[in-house]
């Protein structure tokens, strides 16, 4: 099976940003670019293709499928054929403007359907239609309503009896995009960088070549992957893919926008998972997926990670012993589990873990949360304390633990902790990881408080589940440094490129 092809799709202002974008994409490794001569408002197409780099694929979109230009198909056609004339290695032509085209072109055409609300039924029916249609390429995008509609995106690549494109738009769909190796498909499409994506769900050229090492993905690659709700904003998958590369395993973790999972683990796993994160909102829906659940994770009512062996799906979780670790490490001379007051705020998969290790503890705990009868709920669990959120600023505590996502980027202007509660010496926890310092961080810093990031949690409970999936030592430095590398990037997207 050929090596899969990365081609960076280029919406240009000009000739010469065109020219200076393609030779950005020589030089960070892409295999071709795709000319998106719709959204250019000028062009100088000799000499964009005289000039060229690396091969170039040149479309020009009806506004019917999504693109910019309003022209009729013939005319959409002679600008093709002049782009062929001009040296174009492959043109893009919707099934409108393929009979305006000569005959001995057809081998460099690749024939395009394009569907930007949903995956439709008769998928194979279409794909059918444009493969006899004599093109050289036929390519699918639609979009991906659910992480679903990839299944029948693979199938079709699988089934493929000419080289063929096919993905799904979205952030559903991004799966599509870094496993078309996989599947044998012949290219996909990617973005210069996180500001320039064409079309929504496309992945940026760095993170395709060296975060999902995508050209390097075969049937072998065993699948990881993080299931979430959203997903977008976890590092999951930049730690434990810095981790599989440093220790030169075949794999690749991927994120999965996940709605139902129970249905997503039954559907996918055969694909060849091995491992899943499992993050909010899903830790405590996955149970009944399970063959095996450690007692730990069977107490809390709570996994984060799955292993897969053997046909069978095992549960643990690794953020109990993660959390409780990181947060300890920072007590000031004296403190200790045994008899501390402890304010756990939120009652979610994370906050039943804590609660269930800090009642083995000897914590003094008080549970509160949004609703109410959640917190109540979780507390007679435990014979704990529970109050409702909005009479957090009447207690006193020596520890308080934060574990709902309010701050997290993007809402990072948001704390859900009164600045009444934050005294010197508290000790204050934000399972929130990105960014490092939350605003309740900052405020608790400005306090006096002793905080604690979320980092080092997220790091250790992701190296043990590295070694739950492995068999191996996690490199936690290398995870860390992944970590905290991405963090500062997203701090300063200026400085990217």
């Amino acid at each position: 099976m050929p090596g899969l092809r990365v081609c960076v799709s280029l919406a240009p202002t000009n000739t010469a940003h065109a020219l200076e974008l393609m030779n950005r994409a020589a030089s960070q490794g892409a295999d071709m670019v795709e000319l998106r001569l719709d959204l250019m408002a000028h062009y100088d197409l000799e000499a964009l293709l005289c000039n060229r780099p690396l091969p170039v694929l040149v479309t020009c979109r009806s506004r019917s499928q999504g693109g910019g230009c309003g022209a009729e198909p013939s005319a959409i056609a002679a600008t093709l054929q002049q782009a062929l004339a001009f040296g174009a290695d492959l043109v893009d032509a919707e099934e409108q403007v393929l009979p305006h085209l000569p005959q001995e072109a057809l081998p460099r055409v690749v024939v395009s359907y394009h569907d930007n609300s949903a995956c439709p039924a008769d998928l194979a029916a279409i794909y059918k239609r444009l493969t006899d249609t004599g093109a050289g390429v036929v390519k699918l995008a639609v979009r991906a309503l659910s992480i679903h509609d990839n299944l029948a995106l693979f199938s079709l690549l699988q089934s493929a009896r000419k080289p063929t494109i096919a993905l799904a738009m979205g952030e559903a769909g991004i799966l599509s995009r870094i496993l078309a190796g996989r599947f044998g498909a012949f290219l996909s499409f990617c973005a210069l960088d996180s500001t320039s994506a064409v079309a929504p769900g496309q992945v940026p050229l760095a993170d395709m070549l060296n975060l999902y090492r995508a050209k390097q993905i075969s049937p072998r690659t065993d699948l990881y992957g993080v299931i979430a709700n959203p997903v977008a904003h976890s590092l999951s998958p930049i730690v434990h893919n810095a981790a599989f590369r440093a220790c030169g395993i075949d794999a690749v973790y991927l994120p999965l926008l996940v709605e139902e999972p129970l249905r997503f683990l039954q559907a996918f796993t055969p694909l060849g998972f091995r491992g899943y994160s499992v993050t909010i909102p899903h830790k405590q829906a996955v149970l009944p997926a399970l063959g095996w659940v450690e007692p730990l994770a069977r107490r809390v009512g709570a996994v984060n990670t799955i292993v897969v062996e053997g046909g069978q799906m095992r549960g643990y979780n690794t953020d109990v012993e993660g959390a409780l670790r990181c947060i300890e490490a920072a007590f000031p001379p004296g403190l200790q589990w045994q008899g501390a007051r402890v304010l756990l705020v939120g009652a979610g998969g994370l906050a039943r873990g804590l609660a269930y290790g800090l009642a083995e503890r000897g914590a003094r705990l008080t549970i509160c949360n949004r609703t109410p009868e959640r917190a109540r709920a979780l507390a007679e669990e435990l014979g704990a304390s529970w109050c409702p959120l909005s009479h957090l600023s009447r207690l006193s505590a020596d520890v308080l633990l934060q574990t709902t996502s309010v701050g997290m980027y993007p809402r990072e202007d948001e704390c859900v902790i009164p600045r009444e509660l934050l005294r010197p010496g508290l000790v204050v926890y934000d399972a929130v990881y990105n960014p490092p310092e939350t605003k309740l961080l900052r405020l608790a810093r400005e306090a006096g408080c002793i905080t604690v990031s979320g980092v080092g949690h997220f790091i250790a409970q992701a190296a043990a589940q590295f070694s739950l999936w492995t068999g191996l030592p996690a490199p936690v430095s290398i995870m860390e440094e992944a970590m905290l590398s991405r963090l500062e990037a997203q701090a300063h997207p200026e400085q990217e490129g």
